[in-house]
């Protein structure tokens, strides 16, 4: 996925491997590991749909690969534990261990195939599948037989299903310095009854209030995301929508006094926060690719400085919090996107286990990303080897 991945963000022409692939794969040559690249490609060449069939098909006859890695004998062998599901709905782990010394495997849990017996040989596991709808079988799978795993099980599915949208703000409420609307689940009839006036959106839930944020129930990387400020709008909204089932929250606005949005992400790994990117634009519903960062060296400026100073400035304002957050999600490893409210709170958007966290940016226009990522998937690798280590011990 890293390699395939960074060729499409650099913009190179996918389009004589697919066709190389897709020759193979009709032709009955392709090995697996060959299939699930080409569904990788058609889904960055924007055919989702075509890529779900191909990895679908493929994972019906082999649930097992290895990532590509170096070629000296591996420090230690991690099974990652993923969901038959689009490149978006599991932790893309590649990313975080690519070119260290640790052996990566892929293990789809996917209806209707066991999990092998005996398991293949490995020091540490770890669950990548999201808490998306689609990955719920496959969280199932594994919380039955997770209290005889026989190593180190990271990110148990336990953990992951705290991290739904609406589940999250009632496991973070309370902490102090810590902002984060109620998420409300709502049906579509529901909504009709506020977009028409027949009933005040307070009486949906009194935690809401126009303006609203609503989205699709399920929907990831904004798909549906809409700030609706009255009743009209809403209904505008609804007429462009064919979902039954919908997220809505109450918005916060969280201007600088500059005006401009920033929106930060964090990464925790073994509990602690480490910066991975900042945001910075005009409109409130920010994401890095839609921000501009790379047409403004000022934005970029201020990204270098969040990250460079992240641990005597951002980390240490919102040091308790950050650390309540932690200890209250409990995963391994996490991400949350979030910014600072006008009376300097945290105001958290939500958390999840698979947001991407890369070094593809090219180095020249972002100088300072490479150290600070690099200084992530070493605590990454650090925190595995911390495992296994562990288990080792007892063990003995």
């Amino acid at each position: 996925m890293a390699k395939i991945a960074k060729a499409a963000f650099d913009g190179q022409d996918l389009a004589p491997q697919w066709t190389a692939l897709l020759a193979k794969l009709l032709g009955g040559t392709a090995a697996p590991g060959e299939g699930l690249d080409l569904a990788l490609m058609a889904q960055l060449r924007g055919d989702k749909a075509s890529g779900l069939a191909i990895q679908h098909d493929v994972l019906q006859s082999h649930q097992l690969y290895r990532v590509a890695g170096g070629s000296a004998p591996p420090r230690l062998r991690v099974l990652a534990l993923a969901a038959a599901t689009d490149m978006g709905s599991n932790t893309p782990i590649e990313f975080l261990l690519e070119d260290s010394d640790i052996e990566l495997m892929l293990l789809y849990i996917v209806p209707g195939a066991e999990l092998p017996s005996p398991l293949p040989a490995h020091d540490v596991a770890i669950v990548i599948a999201s808490d998306s709808d689609d990955c719920q079988h496959t969280l199932r799978e594994i919380d039955a037989v997770a209290a005889r795993w026989p190593r180190p099980l990271l990110n148990p599915p336990q953990r992951i299903w705290h991290l739904d949208r609406d589940k999250l703000h009632a496991l973070l409420e309370g902490i102090e310095g810590l902002s984060i609307p109620a998420t409300i689940p709502v049906s579509r009839e529901r909504l009709n009854e506020v977009a028409e006036e027949r009933e005040p959106i307070e009486d949906v839930a009194a935690a809401l209030g126009f303006p609203i944020i609503v989205r699709p129930r399920g929907s990831h990387a904004g798909v549906g995301l809409e700030k609706v400020d009255e009743p009209i709008e809403l209904s505008l909204y609804l007429d462009e929508r064919e979902e039954q089932e919908f997220f809505v929250s109450r918005f916060i606005d969280y201007a600088s006094e500059d005006g401009l949005f920033r929106k930060y992400r964090v990464v925790f790994v073994d509990g602690v926060a480490y910066a991975c990117h900042m945001a910075i634009a005009r409109r409130w519903d920010i994401w890095y690719l839609n921000a501009g960062m790379a047409a403004s060296e000022a934005k970029r400026l201020e990204e270098a400085a969040f990250m460079q100073t992240f641990d005597i400035g951002f980390g240490r304002r919102h040091r308790s919090v950050l650390a309540a957050i932690a200890e209250r999600i409990g995963l391994d490893y996490f991400i949350i996107d979030c910014a600072e409210t006008k009376d300097g709170s945290l105001l958290v958007f939500e958390a999840d286990n698979t947001a991407v966290v890369h070094n593809m940016d090219p180095p020249d226009v972002f100088p300072y990303k490479p150290p600070q990522m690099q200084k992530i998937f070493a605590a990454f690798a650090a925190m595995i080897a911390k495992r296994a280590a562990v288990a080792a011990e007892r063990a003995a």
